[in-house]
């Protein structure tokens, strides 16, 4: 299960929600199955749909 804190704790260079969106595809396509948002994105641009657009990400793989 990939959680999203655990995503942002793994990966101290994401500077920003277009960067996540990135992470989150990439560990999609690595076979990630499931992805449990439990904190909001601290990024100043993360928009207000922010999870619809993670969960667009990670299901776009599929």
């Amino acid at each position: 299960m990939l959680w999203l804190s655990e995503v942002l704790l793994q990966h101290s260079e994401v500077e920003s929600f277009l960067d996540l969106e990135d992470v989150i595809r990439q560990r999609a396509a690595a076979g990630e199955r499931f992805f449990r948002m439990d904190i909001k994105p601290p990024f100043a641009d993360t928009p207000a749909d922010w999870e619809d657009r993670l969960e667009a990400v990670f299901t776009a793989v599929r």
